[in-house]
């Protein structure tokens, strides 16, 4: 008889506590590791991972899958990238509590906040609930290739209780709306939610062009949220906020803690143009948690940059009439067009760099280069091109059939290098996150953040910026899991769940990003590839092997923080 379902022989183990990689075998039973050491006997199957390196599966707590979770169960490009677990329900927002005649006003906030086509919302998303309890139990009918777990967004709550007055920001809560949104949240953590999100940022509009419902929220509604929810003792807050005043709007948020007792992880970006600012809302995250407040900053592993292609929303030709005659054709069609001579001449008059200047902008090949410096430029480059860099970027956009990509580092890339973002990850109050994988179907292609922290940071990087493997895994799946409460996962002990990534660490990398038309009602999205997973495992099941998904669908929705193993 076997002594154990399966066993992963060999490996180098790098379990998720920071600790030095070993050579172990790992058992699994019943969906949880049940053994790490020298296992003696055979396994009902076995898994030869000798040569490479087993790790827990990836925890990424920053995603937008809203939507998609309610008609798609593969949860790409997130199960491409080794991630075994998400979160939901970012930014504040999301698709419940939703009154029935509110549907369309929350797929106009989700496409234009997150950049997720309208079209494809109204024909995948079936509805069949209106209180997030009943969302829940929607999400907990279905099956998923990885756990998925959802948090309760801010505007649906308030457009919930106030209407059409919840979008405008001359109105105030009452004292009873208050009441009622805290109790609507304090009944979704109950019920299964992580937690509560809510934005505080002006980039974040609908459709429409207004502003998010939370943009203005009040110390009142902020904060007697904050008390129902702690009420509960349960749940965990996200913020994304511009911080314009660091100092006065942290003092909100962390009086949201103080009124809770419950955690919060707050979104940390260097912003060009107050490209100091993250280290002042870093000592104030620190201080937070020396005086025993428990905040976090959430922080990306490259710049958040916007992805030009010639089938996605922006890119220097977007507004040519050169290039709007033959736009709707297919892409290698389309690309014959446009390097005709006459019409290329047309293109390169009719340029523009939209705001963001040529030396902004920098290719993005087959092998993406986060950090390209001012030498990698369309700018630099342009200097050596017979058609300046108008030429430079048109080329690359035609390279591969004209689906080239051209990258606008927007955030965490004001000095031109990664020295605030290695310094952002290594801070001890900080997680990864922010990758939004599920949104920003057509300019931002971020879902694959994991990976990149994994090769960038760990192989990649010049000798002195290198980051231990074992450092990645601490923070890429227990320091993620910890976060937002689930115990259970995160670490290769037994006990724990065996959601589990066998990596070739030299074959660990990302594909340049690719427009996808999968989307309900033929809508795109933008999409990145991985290598270098050899297997992921979702509970003991084999999710991905050789890159490839298995069909397995594993994955469950999580209600709730999870207690870890006794």
């Amino acid at each position: 008889m076997a002594a154990h379902e399966l066993v992963i022989r060999a490996g180098t183990v790098v379990d998720g506590t920071g600790g030095a990689p070993r050579t172990a075998d790992v058992a699994v039973d019943g969906g949880r590791i049940t053994a790490v050491g020298r296992i003696d006997g055979r396994g009902h199957r076995e898994i030869d991972a000798d040569g490479l390196l087993v790790a827990p599966g990836w925890v990424d707590v920053h995603t937008h899958y809203d939507g998609q979770a309610t008609w798609d169960t593969e949860l790409a490009p997130s199960l491409w990238h080794g991630v075994t677990t998400v979160v939901m329900g970012n930014c504040g927002v999301g698709f419940a509590p939703v009154r029935p005649d509110r549907h369309a006003w929350l797929i106009e906030l989700m496409e234009g906040v997150e950049d997720i086509p309208g079209t494809a919302l109204h024909e995948g998303i079936s509805w069949g609930w209106e209180s997030f309890p009943e969302y829940l139990d929607v999400l907990g009918a279905r099956a998923y290739t990885m756990d998925v777990a959802a948090q309760v967004p801010h505007a649906a709550v308030r457009g919930y209780v106030m209407g059409d007055r919840g979008a405008d920001h001359t109105e105030a809560p009452t004292a009873a709306e208050v009441e009622a949104m805290g109790r609507i949240v304090a009944e979704a953590v109950r019920a299964g939610a992580l937690g509560f999100s809510t934005s505080r940022t002006v980039n974040h509009r609908s459709a429409d062009g207004r502003h998010t419902p939370s943009l203005t929220a009040g110390a009142d509604e902020l904060l007697g949220i904050a008390a129902a929810m702690g009420a509960t003792g349960l749940g965990v807050f996200e913020v994304v906020a511009d911080l314009v005043d660091v100092d006065d709007e942290f003092a909100l948020l962390r009086a949201m803690v103080e009124a809770s007792g419950r955690p919060m992880s707050i979104t940390t970006l260097q912003n060009a143009a107050r490209p100091d600012q993250h280290r002042r809302l870093l000592e104030l995250i620190g201080a937070a948690a020396t005086a025993g407040l428990p905040v976090r900053g959430q922080v990306a592993a490259r710049p958040v940059g916007l992805i030009m292609s010639l089938d996605g929303r922006v890119h220097p030709f977007v507004a040519s009439p050169a290039f709007h005659e033959v736009a709707a054709l297919p892409s290698a069609d389309r690309a014959r067009a446009l390097a005709d001579p006459e019409r290329r001449a047309r293109l390169l008059a009719e340029a523009a760099p939209m705001g963001w200047g040529w030396d902004g902008i920098y290719p993005l090949g087959d092998r993406p280069d986060y950090d390209p410096g001012p030498g990698g430029s369309l700018a630099a480059l342009g200097a050596a091109h017979p058609d300046g860099p108008a030429g430079a970027a048109l080329d690359h956009l035609l390279a591969a059939a004209g689906t080239g990509c051209l990258y606008v580092p927007v955030m965490n890339y004001a000095d031109r290098d990664l020295r605030a973002v290695r310094e952002m990850l290594v801070d001890p109050h900080t997680v990864p996150g922010l990758g939004d994988a599920g949104a920003h179907c057509t300019m931002i292609c971020d879902g694959s953040f994991p990976t990149h922290l994994a090769a960038y940071w760990s192989r990649d990087a010049a000798p002195d910026d290198r980051l231990p493997f074992a450092w990645v895994v601490a923070r890429q799946a227990r320091a993620t899991a910890e976060l937002v409460g689930l115990h259970d996962r995160g670490l290769l002990a037994p006990g724990y769940r065996a959601d589990i990534n066998l990596v070739d660490h030299a074959a660990l990398g990302i594909g340049r990003p690719e427009m996808l038309h999968d989307l309900p009602a033929g809508g795109k999205r933008l999409v990145q590839r991985a290598t270098g997973y050899v297997s992921t495992l979702v509970a003991g099941e084999e999710t991905v092997a050789a890159g490839e998904a298995t069909g397995a669908r594993p994955g469950r929705l999580v209600r709730g923080a999870q207690a870890g193993p006794a």
